[in-house]
């Protein structure tokens, strides 16, 4: 399936889907993690996705495998196997909720690194949600209090791999399909998992080899439901709905773990999810005047002023 399709609301239904998948993959790793080595279970991951991979390039036309930026490609690869890992290892030690309210300094860490990285110019509002994002993250990590816990690092480790991703992403954008970029990606981390993973591998149970199937099976859709969503809807449009993956995941935490979050996790999550609610809606509000028609007498060479 290749192309656009203006169908919003199925596409934010797709998303909404692809947040509870994924967080059923997530409930079921984080039991795993307790039982199997991380780098077992991400392993188990990339092969299913591996084979996803190899299934939908092979169906676009031409050169499907051939890339112009090899080495950005195998670097965007490390990136996603080092966050693959890392977020493993933060939801094995802390509260699922806790996790994935850390886990939205994402999009913080990629704003920062586009300015240097991107050239991007960062406009003061943007700023102003960033500067609240990261104080909900630093409520929720709480560094210096006494029930700080050093475990909730490896999830910020999570999300900067997950960042400097994006940031590869972008870059290649312009020359490499989706596709062809998702494959060499699921390549690159399993060639790297397949070398580490000898040193720590133990041969699961029947029930265990299911569950990491199954972990893998259900990370895979959820990727492609994403993909399949953002063909039908604009990411501006998608992102508030990203904060959902909260509730499912403190849903889960409490019926599979029976563990809520704290009180400080609650203030920290709010504040997180308004900045980035304020910056959707103000992003919306940007391809919407972009999309307007300006009088002749405010462009400049056929650019607007101000951009």
């Amino acid at each position: 399936m290749s192309g656009h399709v203006d169908n919003p609301l199925r596409g934010i239904g797709l998303n909404l889907l692809a947040s509870l998948v994924f967080c059923m993959g997530d409930t079921i790793a984080k039991q795993l993690s307790q039982e199997v080595a991380v780098v077992q279970i991400v392993w188990t991951r990339y092969v299913v996705f591996a084979l996803m991979a190899l299934l939908i390039t092979t169906q676009i036309r031409g050169a499907s495998f051939f890339v112009q930026r090899p080495g950005l490609q195998i670097a965007r690869g490390l990136c996603l196997v080092g966050s693959s890992l890392f977020f493993i290892l933060g939801i094995r030690d802390i509260g699922l909720a806790e996790a994935t309210t850390i886990g939205f300094i994402g999009p913080i860490l990629v704003t920062m690194l586009s300015i240097p990285l991107l050239k991007e110019r960062v406009e003061p509002w943007r700023w102003l949600a960033l500067a609240a994002g990261m104080t909900g993250v630093l409520i929720v990590l709480r560094p210096g209090a006494g029930t700080f816990q050093p475990e909730a690092l490896y999830r910020v480790a999570s999300a900067g791999f997950w960042a400097a991703g994006v940031i590869l992403t972008r870059r290649m954008t312009a020359t490499e399909r989706a596709e062809t970029t998702m494959f060499w990606s699921a390549i690159t981390g399993l060639v790297v998992l397949s070398v580490l993973v000898p040193f720590q591998f133990a041969p699961p149970t029947s029930r265990q080899l299911s569950l990491q199937v199954c972990q893998g099976v259900l990370s895979s859709l959820g990727q492609w439901l994403v993909i399949l969503s953002l063909r039908m809807a604009p990411a501006s449009t998608l992102a508030p709905f990203s904060y959902v993956s909260l509730l499912w995941m403190t849903i889960a935490g409490f019926v599979v773990f029976s563990v809520l979050p704290d009180q400080w996790t609650v203030a920290g999550a709010t504040i997180i999810v308004s900045s980035g609610l304020y910056g959707a809606q103000r992003e919306r509000r940007r391809m919407r005047l972009a999309h307007v028609p300006v009088p002749v007498a405010l462009t400049v060479g056929g650019r607007r002023r101000g951009r």
